[in-house]
């Protein structure tokens, strides 16, 4: 991105001029170049600078970028308003062949041809997005990435034309044949008959080449993509052999490329990884999918043992649910291991496809709740409070490794739409805990003890276990509840269990509108029962990046403030 980034500066006239970043991972040297050098080490730090475009941020940034393929649409929407208002400045979309996969790019190239505006695309071209990319579209746009074909066609046009008897008429046969063969080997008619003129390949480490293609491309009068071909980590060797694994990364030693302090210990989607594929060792009906996140959702072991049943549908996560439900009705068992903050983006395909006509299809939601250093676009925050509506859904919320296991078992043997979240980074494994059996709806008493309940909701448990044991210290004694399903919740045996108790203190690493907590509270007031319930969790507010422990503190989720918040409640209580 370093070269095609100086040629953006230099051939746009910026603020007056919008530079639309896709995603925005590939906006890193642009910041730089933007006024952000000196704040650059704070990088995806709390209280630094976004890893993604952030307009609050610069008058240089655009747009907020943090999911794919969604730029030329805001590029189509810029230039258009600029048209009606009447100014002159120009909005250029930068995406990647892995996002111009996904189903919001295709609608705006779908589009883009009605309007007849010079709407530039500028399509950054590696081969890869996170994982390698895959699918018919990626594998046409693969056919010219280095231009190799095209540039010797033209070579051998020209040389055999010039210096013969009517070489100016065998030169303009011969450029007509050029543009044919190209066709042929070059994606360009593909953009053509949508209505945008084609310009490329062009190499995207020649800075001239892509400043006078940038160039070309601002004096067309109707939409124009310049297609860049590129190397992901081109100049760091280890970028350049593995650019899956430096897609992101953590700190690493600049010499190897070995990562600094790697963890050992099983994070949540380690655990998810060897169980599915364990499960799939015992039923040969048992397929995976991801979209696009092969690697980060753990499916990588499954895609090398059972080949024939994993499926990578590339960026778009309408369709791998909506395949999932396909699959399903042929009577496979899916499996979609999706974030939750892209899981938002197929929530038709959850009741339309799935929920509606009741298909046994599981979702497993990986980073639920805050996810750290991505920040706002990325924090699985939504999931519980879009979920609970959708009726015939079962939803499971593991505390540990043994219910996390345990679910994905259960998950198999039922014969409906199934969604298990689960956390980011290291998974809770308290080996003093005993593992009590799963039963469909029922909760599951951890400790029993005085009036004042906890009743904790998913991964939380692990902050909401140390909140409990300091309120042991203090000797107040709490009756501790694992909730482990939203639905079906066996409501009478809950009722049964606090009927006697003076506060109810619900936790969760989700928002707290439409959340676990509310549902209790409304089904404790529903069945009569005359207890005070209060609900801990994220407030009606973006959080941005930071840890998950700086972010928790922030939320007021962490174990400290849990125990401050109980505290004060049992004051209020006793005043009362």
């Amino acid at each position: 991105m370093v070269e095609l980034t100086l040629a953006l500066l230099k051939v746009f006239d910026l603020p007056k001029d919008k530079i639309i970043w896709d995603v925005s991972h590939q906006a890193y040297a642009y910041k730089i170049l933007t006024g952000r050098l000196k704040e650059f080490h704070t990088l995806r730090q709390y209280g630094g600078i976004s890893g993604f475009s952030r307009p609050e941020e610069s008058i240089y940034d655009t747009t907020i970028a943090g999911h794919a393929s969604t730029s030329i649409s805001s590029a189509v929407g810029i230039t258009l308003a600029n048209d009606i208002l009447g100014s002159d400045g120009k909005a250029v979309a930068v995406i990647g062949d892995g996002a111009l996969t996904g189903g919001v790019a295709l609608e705006a190239l779908n589009n883009i041809g009605e309007y007849k505006k010079n709407i530039i695309i500028v399509l950054n071209d590696n081969e890869m997005s996170i994982s390698e990319n895959v699918g018919g579209f990626s594998a046409y746009l693969s056919k010219s990435l280095t231009g190799a074909v095209a540039t010797k066609i033209r070579y051998d046009l020209k040389s055999a034309a010039g210096g013969k008897p009517f070489g100016g008429a065998l030169l303009k046969i011969a450029k007509k044949m050029e543009k044919m063969m190209i066709t042929a080997v070059s994606p360009g008619s593909f953009f053509e008959n949508l209505g945008i003129r084609y310009i490329g390949p062009i190499d995207g480490h020649n800075i001239k080449e892509v400043e006078k293609a940038l160039t070309n491309a601002k004096l067309q009068k109707r939409p124009v993509l310049v297609h860049v071909a590129t190397k992901k980590g081109k100049g760091y060797e280890h970028a350049e052999n593995k650019p899956d694994i430096f897609h992101g990364v953590p700190s690493f030693n600049k010499e190897t490329g070995i990562s600094v302090n790697k963890s050992t210990i099983l994070s949540w989607t380690d655990v998810f990884s060897n169980k599915i594929c364990e499960i799939a060792e015992k039923h040969n009906n048992v397929a995976a999918i991801t979209a696009a996140m092969k690697d980060g959702t753990g499916l990588k072991n499954f895609a090398e043992k059972f080949p024939d049943r994993f499926f990578d549908v590339g960026i778009a996560e309408q369709y791998a649910l909506a395949f999932a439900s396909g699959l399903a009705t042929a009577n496979m068992k899916p499996y979609c291991a999706i974030y939750s903050t892209f899981l938002q983006r197929a929530y038709d395909q959850i009741i339309h496809d799935i929920a509606i006509a009741g298909l046994p299809v599981t979702i497993c939601i990986d980073r639920g709740g805050f996810v750290g250093a991505d920040g706002s676009t990325h924090h699985g925050i939504y999931d519980i409070s879009y979920l609970l509506p959708v009726p015939n859904i079962t939803i499971m919320l593991p505390k540990d490794k043994y219910e996390l296991e345990s679910m994905l078992d259960l998950s198999y043997e039922l014969n409906c739409p199934v969604t298990i979240r689960y956390a980011r980074g290291n998974v809770y494994d308290n080996p003093s805990l005993e593992k009590n059996k799963i039963e469909i709806g029922k909760v599951e008493v951890v400790k029993n003890g005085g009036s004042i309940v906890i009743i904790s909701i998913g991964h939380i448990f692990e902050e909401v276990g140390n909140a409990y044991n300091m309120l042991l210290n203090d000797n107040i004694e709490v009756t501790l509840i694992n909730l482990r399903f939203l639905k079906p919740l066996d409501s009478k045996y809950l009722c049964d269990l606090l009927k006697d108790k003076s506060l109810i203190v619900t936790v969760e690493e989700g928002a707290l509108l439409g959340g676990a907590g509310q549902m209790i509270t409304a089904l404790v007031n529903d069945k009569g029962l005359n207890i005070k319930c209060k609900n801990i969790g994220i407030e009606d507010k973006f959080f941005e990046h930071g840890s998950v422990a700086e972010l928790r503190k922030d939320a007021g989720i962490d174990s400290v403030s849990i125990y401050n918040k109980i505290k004060t409640y049992i004051e209020d209580l006793k005043v009362s």
